[in-house]
């Protein structure tokens, strides 16, 4: 008798999971603007003629600032968390 195969381990705990880059630049755009965007992360794409589109077509091909953008994203999470409470 074989058994049914595991079903893989939910990711309700990670605040990534289901969230797109698109998504996540465009929150970023929003939250800080392209400029703020721009000194706190220092790439090209926010700081010479800024847009979503170029944005993410740098970020998909570079994973340090694809990583560099998650971190800052999770950190506007947790800040606009601790506002709300």
């Amino acid at each position: 008798m074989q058994q049914a195969p595991a079903s893989p381990p939910t990711q309700a705990r990670n605040p990534l999971h289901g969230v797109t880059l698109e998504a996540m630049v465009t929150a970023l755009q929003a939250h800080y603007g392209w400029d703020e965007l721009g000194q706190r992360i220092h790439i090209r794409c926010f700081v010479l003629d800024p847009s979503v589109a170029s944005s993410l077509k740098f970020l998909r091909k570079t994973p340090w600032a694809r990583e560099k953008v998650e971190g800052l994203y999770l950190f506007m999470l947790r800040e606009q968390k601790r506002a709300a409470h």
